[in-house]
């Protein structure tokens, strides 16, 4: 059995669409950001960047002890090496899985991020910064659509590399993105819906997503983006 600390953000997504794609059993172990639950010292115990998700492992393979794991990209290798699925063993094929896996959590998901920060949360609207990552998330499109050209999935076959970079653009309306303007993008975007495990892990806790739609009152922003190391 595993343990999803989980809240249903897109990096809450990615592993969430994982374990289901992977068959593997689990429960997940809500972690409400708007309230600070991930400053409680057990779950800094196996995530000390203060941030979800992270998973506990309890039937590792070898046995032993449980394994926790946090990172969302970190989570994606280990519970491909662990299944043997989606991830690819021979060199060139992993490779290329790692390189697009790096893709989403060194560029697409902060960038993205900061767009919905500065588009949704900032409390002033400021035009440099929205028009800034508004262009970046743009520019990141524009690779994504061309590495999609000719291929069904970003690596050929279906890898995590789509689980961790689709969780992202399900929401381009709200990052001030055409999607029509990106048609291999949109194209895979829409086979991804049709996938029953994305299906079942993007409906993962759906009652948690229910209670956060209305987005953090003002408290809950202080948390989520007044942190310093000090908290």
């Amino acid at each position: 059995m595993i343990d999803l600390h989980y809240w249903p953000t897109p990096n809450g997504w990615k592993i969430s669409i994982a374990l289901e794609e992977m068959a593997l059993p689990y429960r997940i172990v809500p972690v409400n950001i708007g309230r600070g639950e991930q400053f409680k010292p057990d779950f800094l115990a196996i995530s000390p960047n203060n941030r979800m998700p992270a998973i506990v492992d309890h039937d590792p393979v070898g046995g032993g002890a449980p394994i926790s794991v946090f990172e969302s990209g970190a989570i994606l290798l280990y519970l491909g090496d662990k299944t043997g699925k989606f991830l690819p063993r021979d060199l060139r094929g992993r490779t290329a899985v790692t390189e697009w896996l790096m893709w989403q959590m060194g560029g697409l998901g902060p960038m993205l991020g900061q767009n919905h920060h500065f588009r949704m949360y900032a409390p002033e609207k400021l035009a440099y910064a929205i028009e800034r990552y508004t262009k970046e998330a743009h520019r990141l499109y524009g690779v994504l659509d061309r590495r999609l050209q000719g291929r069904e999935y970003i690596c050929g076959d279906y890898s995590i590399a789509d689980m961790a970079a689709w969780p992202w653009i399900v929401l381009h309306e709200r990052q001030g993105i055409d999607i029509d303007e990106f048609p291999n993008v949109k194209r895979w975007h829409e086979k991804m819906k049709t996938r029953p495990g994305v299906q079942r892990g993007f409906d993962a806790a759906k009652e948690l997503r229910q209670a956060s739609a209305a987005g953090p009152d003002e408290q809950a922003k202080k948390i989520l983006f007044g942190q310093t190391a000090n908290r």
